[in-house]
């Protein structure tokens, strides 16, 4: 027999697993993961290679080239012998126009937290659109650099929709 409680737990359980949905593109092919999250855990964030597209949940799709390296100019900060640069390829397939001042992205170099490069005499100056929105339906493309060691490294790149945002994307390879 029923009860009101046993009822009413079985619609929670329900919505819980429905609200833990997430939605995730890789080498081009959409793929849905319906796995309820357990209690008090965050969505863990999904692995992928440079060149791969991540469709978060609200709509957003991001895809982050293979790293270039470069040799930053004289005025280039901070003071780095090599620096590899990324772009960002931004599509709001959302309802809402997104934010590009949310856009958070970072760096790490073999576990170490890597300075993100300003060389503005390259074209790499930050999210220099930042006041402006993506509408929907619309894409954008950022470029950014981030200085690295001289010899080839792991480098990850975490993406974030925004900086609050427990979505993540995590880019890896090599620069």
């Amino acid at each position: 027999m029923r009860t009101p409680s046993t009822l009413v737990a079985a619609f929670i359980l329900s919505a819980v697993a429905a609200c833990g949905a997430s939605a995730q593109v890789t080498s081009g092919s959409t793929s849905t993961s319906s796995q309820p999250l357990a209690q008090d855990a965050r969505p863990r964030p999904q692995t992928m290679h440079f060149g791969d597209q991540y469709r978060f949940g609200d709509g957003l799709t991001i895809v982050i080239s293979s790293p270039k390296s470069f040799n930053p100019s004289g005025g280039a900060y901070p003071r780095s012998n090599r620096a590899v640069a990324f772009e960002i390829a931004i599509r709001n397939d959302s309802t809402q126009p997104y934010q590009l001042s949310g856009l958070s992205v970072s760096a790490t170099i073999d576990g170490a937290v890597a300075k993100q490069l300003i060389d503005s005499t390259q074209g790499y100056g930050g999210v220099v659109d930042a006041g402006k929105d993506v509408q929907p339906g619309r894409d954008t493309r950022v470029a950014l650099a981030f200085a690295v060691p001289d010899q080839p490294s792991p480098i990850e790149l975490t993406v974030r929709p925004a900086a609050t945002s427990e979505a993540v994307a995590v880019y890896s390879g090599s620069t």
